[in-house]
């Protein structure tokens, strides 16, 4: 184990504090009155610069985060994964970033800050955000209906036969009841323009709004609403407007042959508790480095911790960083804060549904130790980012293990936010 107190690492600002490598609330109302969002965003962020004007921020007690190592290292030593990358950091700036264990246990390659990881669905929160900044532009509002932009799903219906009227919230909320696209259909489909069509003729489950259920169809089809209203394909929109500006170089839906290099190995558990190499199912086979599938907004993007960081410091500064403005107060407030009203929502109890976050209402088992108004998301692998504005504080968790029974509720997640938890001060 060693410490180094940079001023940067690849392109993350410490504040000064250590950078550590180991051994290896809400609304529960969705009004649609913009003038009641500017004034919720505006007080957010009164208060908040309130705040942090009289604190220097969260600091981390570095004997009690010094816990974070065995407790990992436990995790590696039972193979329940290989290795893991983490990450804690404020408003301001990085607080600590540790890597542990083996990025690839047969080449014996370690974990390291610049590891890539396939994020899966954390991929949703920025898709809501491409969204979200196409309302501040004043080119679409959430409560349009989706076939304003897609004429081809004007006549999705329900299974009673009656007309969906599908709007953007819906799918921001995962309250379409839109069905999925077959494997068949995802593996022909080579862009988001040949992925709608798939949806448009199957019925929605439910009425849209009266449910909360998981949907990738939804949020697939905001992806195309975006390369509909800007002419840019989903990967430019994100690159010129988010990624570029964030300098989050490592974030991509296609790999190159030195980044693929640097993805470590998704692995699942055998039935003699050991671990073994695991296909990534987003690729269907494909190489990562293979163009030949479309940008998926759902699950499709590659990234590292410090680059996901840069997202997760953008959204918690109210959607500034660095002095560049990426989304309104509003629109931040708007994503974050609870717009699923009582429906019961997520994979674990206590939560609800911002517009393409999940926010914790009351904290519970696995998040019993973040505070309420907390939101994040998780991915299929494991990885997770959580930001709880109350504490100024961000944890990023980066492994890549296929087969948790329940990811979103896995031990690994409890204990590194309940060590990260206890060590701020």
């Amino acid at each position: 184990m060693f410490s180094v107190y940079p001023r940067t690492l690849h392109g993350l600002e410490t504040r000064g504090t250590k950078l550590r490598r180991s051994y290896n609330s809400g609304m529960n109302q969705h009004p649609s009155n913009w003038l009641v969002w500017s004034l919720v965003g505006a007080l957010q962020v009164m208060f908040a610069d309130l705040l942090r004007a009289d604190s220097p921020g969260p600091q981390l007690d570095p004997a009690k985060l010094a816990a974070l190592g065995p407790r990992m290292q436990s995790f590696i030593d039972q193979h329940e994964i290989a290795g893991a990358v983490t990450l804690v950091a404020s408003g301001e700036g990085v607080l600590d970033l540790e890597t542990f264990g083996q990025a690839d246990l047969e080449k014996k390659i370690a974990m390291k800050p610049d590891t890539m990881f396939w994020i899966a669905s954390m991929t949703k929160p920025i898709a809501a955000s491409a969204i979200l900044m196409l309302q501040d532009q004043g080119k679409l509002s959430v409560d349009d209906p989706v076939a304003k932009f897609l004429p081809e799903l004007a006549d999705v219906r329900t299974k009673e036969g009656k007309p969906a009227h599908l709007t953007i919230r819906h799918l921001l909320t995962h309250t379409s009841g839109m069905e999925e696209a077959t494997q068949a259909e995802a593996i022909a489909a080579k862009t988001l323009a040949e992925l709608i069509p798939d949806y448009a003729h199957k019925p929605v489950d439910f009425e849209p709004g009266s449910k909360w259920s998981y949907c990738q169809s939804g949020i697939n089809t905001l992806g195309r609403i975006v390369e509909v209203i800007s002419g840019e394909s989903f990967p430019e929109f994100l690159q010129k407007n988010f990624f570029d500006p964030l300098n989050m170089k490592d974030t991509t839906f296609y790999p190159t042959a030195d980044q693929a290099a640097r993805i470590a190995t998704s692995y699942r558990r055998t039935k003699e508790g050991m671990l073994e190499p695991a296909t990534i199912w987003l690729l269907n086979g494909m190489d990562v480095t293979s163009r030949d599938r479309y940008p998926a907004p759902n699950a499709g993007l590659f990234s590292t911790a410090g680059d996901y960081a840069q997202f997760a410091r953008m959204i918690l500064n109210h959607g500034t960083l660095h002095g560049h403005r990426y989304l309104s107060p509003e629109a931040v407030a708007q994503m974050t804060s609870i717009q699923t009203g009582d429906l019961q929502t997520g994979f674990t109890p206590g939560n609800g549904w911002g517009l393409g976050w999940c926010v914790i209402r009351h904290p519970q088992g696995v998040t019993e130790r973040l505070s309420p108004g907390t939101f994040g998301h998780g991915g299929a692998y494991g990885t997770q980012a959580w930001i709880d504005p109350t504490r100024d504080l961000i944890y990023l968790l980066m492994v890549q293990r296929a087969d948790f029974p329940n990811g979103d509720a896995s031990e690994l997640r409890k204990v590194f936010q309940e060590v990260v938890a206890g060590a701020v001060h």
